[in-house]
């Protein structure tokens, strides 16, 4: 499988290049930017065969069967689609649009072309996200209340996740790590109770914090940040009639994991050994292309995570991504 990258993002070489070379059959093979010269030192330094002066060229280019989406969450659904016309199958940065219905817009276009899309949820793929859930399905019993967080420090107010015209926000980049993940947790789609949010700017949050009520009747809470008092906190905790799980770092446990688990009283620790959790993505995107296998987080999973971030917005009394405030 060939891949391309749309843009020189500074997350492309740990999301993409470096899986690549662990992962067999897979290769990247053109690059693109805006800046041409950006692109060509970007595939100088990466090894990176083809260089591409446009978006629509990278697109048009018959050798290349796949394309990796790191743009601005503003432009994902625009380039997602017209990767998908180009007959391409795409690799989508989180979050996968802007919102909710450009995410259905993009699922009708995929379901229609028979391509595999796929949300860069990397943390879905990883082993330890497996084990979570089947701690969950078979020792703590109902589940009475799940809560995530990803908190860490961004102070650099002028980086494009806090602009409003390019779909940024807390929400939209850290929280959309939490919302999925409470998601994959909690028992059903939930739905939103209330929401407060800490601005940065006029309709951007540099905070935002949620309750949610699950078709059961489990709650959750939802905690984001890019700057607030609580600097940096990547976790999860999941209680239920039985007892409890506790995960540390859910997002990157190839670096550091903790899993604490208490049921009837009794306390254990795990740690969950594996490979990086881009290296997994990349290579169940390859199973999905080559095999036919179907990915954990296609466009119907984006779709109900956008759909939970927009009426977090709505609770918070904030715009909507890419829609007029």
């Amino acid at each position: 499988m060939r891949i391309g990258t749309l843009g020189a993002a500074r997350i492309t070489p740990t999301a993409l290049i470096k899986p690549a070379r662990a992962v067999d059959g897979v290769q990247v093979t053109a690059v693109a930017a805006r800046d041409r010269s950006r692109a060509e030192a970007f595939a100088t330094k990466h090894g990176i065969p083809v260089v591409h002066g446009t978006y629509a060229s990278l697109l048009a280019d018959p050798a290349i069967d796949a394309v990796y989406n790191p743009l601005p969450n503003a432009l994902h659904a625009e380039w997602t689609l017209r990767a998908i016309e180009a007959g391409k199958h795409v690799l989508c940065e989180k979050p996968f649009t802007s919102n909710a219905a450009e995410a259905r817009t993009v699922a009708d276009a995929a379901e229609k072309s028979g391509l595999v899309v796929m949300e860069a949820f990397h943390y879905r793929y990883h082993p330890l996200m497996e084990r979570a859930l089947e701690i969950v399905r078979t020792e703590l019993g109902e589940v009475r209340h799940v809560e995530t967080w990803m908190c860490f420090p961004l102070p650099r107010f002028t980086d494009i996740r806090y602009s409003l015209e390019l779909g940024g926000g807390a929400l939209m980049d850290a929280g959309c790590y939490a919302v999925h993940c409470l998601r994959t947790l909690g028992p059903g789609e939930p739905s939103v109770v209330s929401a407060a949010a800490l601005l940065q700017s006029p309709g951007v949050d540099r905070a935002m914090a949620a309750d949610l009520r699950f078709p059961t009747g489990a709650t959750g809470r939802v905690h984001a940040s890019m700057w607030s008092g609580q600097l940096l906190k990547v976790a999860a905790r999941v209680e239920g009639e039985r007892g409890t799980l506790q995960i540390t770092n859910y997002a990157a446990p190839q670096f550091f994991n903790r899993v604490v688990v208490s049921v009837d009283g009794v306390r254990r620790r795990e740690r969950i050994p594996g490979e990086a959790t881009y290296t997994y993505q990349l290579r169940a995107f390859a199973a999905a292309v080559q095999e036919g296998l179907p990915p954990l987080t296609p466009p119907s999973d984006s779709i109900a995570n956008m759909t939970v971030i927009d009426d977090i917005y709505r609770k918070a009394a904030l715009p909507l991504r890419g829609t007029p405030s």
